[in-house]
């Protein structure tokens, strides 16, 4: 009996929770950096086995269904932009000055190079409302496990969202194809204050399948209901707009 008490203090004790529990905690980790409208500068660092660039962008959302993002460097890159307005996306490429809509087929598909996809640019994909969710609570730490609902179209089998209890912020996300293999690993780090909200200010992608292949965002600024910001700002016509 003593030793069966031993083995239990040895390891962390996890409870199951309710789905509206999970819904609330991921729907809390979604609204982190929007709000109800943000405008944000960030530096993403893409590193490979063959070397690495550094891509300088700003971007601006309003609520769920709006963000815009656009590249202020390298030079060779600057002004191309993004644009998602619900569930399109169109990318502008000045140097041959055209506009180019993403089809839902290639929303899986790399964004710049990088190893994040169209959708982790855009966020198309709604957690809490195409996945099945599953709640795992620990002293520390809540686990909640999303797999699809049966009429939502996804490359993944399953993701493991592990999100800190104090304060809450997010920590990783873990992704599986659906012969349980894990894929990639989204971690969060730094934790920092940005217009008097706590929090991560890296997030790093990697590709377990790619060896040597990393992703870092880096925030810089995130400034939270900003002033300018509005529905035509994301039109076609601001995709368009020139640096």
């Amino acid at each position: 009996m003593r030793r069966f008490l031993t083995m239990l203090l040895c390891f962390p004790l996890m409870v199951e929770g309710s789905e509206n529990e999970a819904r609330k905690i991921i729907n809390q980790m979604e609204e982190l950096y929007r709000g109800e409208s943000s405008s944000v500068s960030m530096i993403m660092e893409v590193k490979t086995p063959r070397g690495s660039r550094s891509i300088k962008m700003s971007g601006q959302t309003l609520g769920k269904e709006r963000a815009i993002f656009r590249i202020l460097s390298p030079k060779k890159e600057r002004g191309i932009t993004s644009l998602r307005r619900d569930k399109e996306m169109w990318n502008f490429f000045p140097k041959i000055n055209k506009v180019i809509k993403i089809p839902p087929s290639m929303m899986m598909g790399s964004w710049m190079g990088s190893d994040f996809t169209n959708d982790d640019l855009v966020q198309e994909t709604k957690l809490i409302d195409e996945y099945n969710l599953q709640l795992k609570t620990e002293e520390k730490s809540y686990l909640v496990i999303l797999t699809p609902k049966e009429e939502t179209v996804s490359v993944w089998g399953k993701i493991e969202y592990l999100v800190q209890r104090e304060p809450m912020l997010p920590l990783k996300q873990a992704f599986y194809d659906d012969d349980g293999e894990k894929i990639r690993e989204l971690f969060y780090r730094e934790p920092k204050e940005f217009d008097g909200m706590l929090m991560p200010s890296v997030m790093q992608m990697i590709p377990l399948n790619k060896p040597g292949h990393s992703t870092t965002v880096i925030y810089e600024n995130l400034e939270f209901d900003p002033s300018g910001v509005s529905e035509t700002s994301f039109s076609l016509r601001e995709l368009r707009k020139r640096l």
